[in-house]
């Protein structure tokens, strides 16, 4: 189904009202006020509320690391998949101290858990294919991860959701994508990722461009997400588009989330409407990204590890506006002083 747009001039022009008449100066809680309207705009009411957030971790290897694009081994992906089942990573750390949920997915990890506490299995296959030689998925796969993903969001309770991801050599993926649906040059959309070299970045800005050549032809959302994208990613737009269409908020994190995101704005513009963008992540690349995206993210801390980590540390941001919104007193109800004329 379409995505509908938020416009509605006559709730704006409420939300303004009721912003401006709290105990305060004319736009003085700066972006919590914008926030605040964006909430409402979503939600289609005055009365916003955060209910149930949920933070979707979604996990998948890539081909492409056969090229030598990454610092780390692919293990990695598995054995963090692990960490998040043990409580032990970053983003279960910051999604437990802000009262969030924490889904973890496994999209396509080039390892068995068989059945596992707390990990939803959605595996579709034992990775991609290496794009630097042929498509990472093949159309069906692609829309069936998309479809997956869908199914997902229709399941969450709650109004908010956060997008993270797991996936050794999912930099370069997310890389390929921005430089295909933008048009930015390919050595600005590639950065350390995991912590490569000055050498390694320019070894996988080379493979990226010699990948885009050999895939010219490619040029639709659809296409170009089957063609250079990954499981996780795709999953993860999927679920964007759906949550979207439900009139969920979505929390973008860094730079693979945000790359999910721009191929499901390709497919649906309106999905931006719904899009709150948590952090600029310190990947080489991202600040671009958000810019073509029209983005303004509400932090700037240097992250660049991915999992859904920013979207954790922005969800206090959300509450705030949510509850200035609803329990600050207006100058009527305060009895204090409007400004002079």
């Amino acid at each position: 189904m379409p995505i509908s747009p938020t416009h509605n001039d006559t709730l704006a022009a409420e939300l303004d009202r009721a912003i401006n008449n709290k105990t305060k100066p004319l736009g003085s809680l700066g972006t919590l006020e914008a926030l605040a309207r964006q909430l409402g705009l979503i939600q289609n009411t005055r009365d916003i509320t955060i209910t149930k957030p949920a933070i979707l971790v979604f996990a998948a290897d890539h081909g492409v690391v056969a090229e030598g694009i990454s610092a780390y081994p692919q293990d990695v992906t598995w054995q963090m998949v692990e960490n998040f089942l043990a409580g032990g990573a970053a983003i279960n750390v910051f999604a437990k101290q802000n009262d969030c949920a924490l889904r973890v997915i496994d999209a396509g990890v080039n390892h068995d858990f068989g059945p596992r506490h707390g990990l939803t299995d959605r595996k579709l296959a034992h990775g991609t294919r290496n794009f630097a030689q042929e498509p990472a998925m093949s159309h069906d796969l692609c829309q069936t991860a998309l479809a997956a993903g869908a199914a997902l969001a229709a399941e969450l309770e709650g109004n908010v959701v956060g997008f993270g991801e797991m996936g050794i050599g999912n930099t370069t993926a997310a890389a390929a994508l921005m430089h295909k649906l933008t048009g930015i040059a390919v050595a600005q959309c590639v950065g350390a990722g995991t912590g490569l070299s000055a050498e390694g970045i320019l070894h996988k800005q080379r493979v990226i461009e010699a990948a885009v050549a050999h895939h010219a032809s490619v040029t639709e959302a659809g296409d170009v997400l089957a063609t250079f994208g990954g499981l996780e990613i795709a999953m993860m737009a999927g679920a964007m588009l759906k949550a979207a269409e439900l009139r969920k908020v979505l929390l973008i994190d860094g730079f693979i989330v945000t790359s999910a995101l721009l191929v499901a704005a390709r497919m649906q513009p309106s999905i931006l409407d719904y899009c709150i963008f948590a952090h600029c992540s310190n990947e080489s690349g991202h600040q671009q990204m958000l810019a073509a995206l029209g983005a303004k993210p509400l932090l700037n801390l240097g992250l660049r590890l991915g999992e859904g980590t920013g979207c954790a540390l922005a969800l206090p941001l959300l509450h705030a506006a949510a509850n200035f919104l609803n329990q600050m007193a207006t100058f009527e109800s305060a009895q204090v002083s409007e400004k002079s004329e």
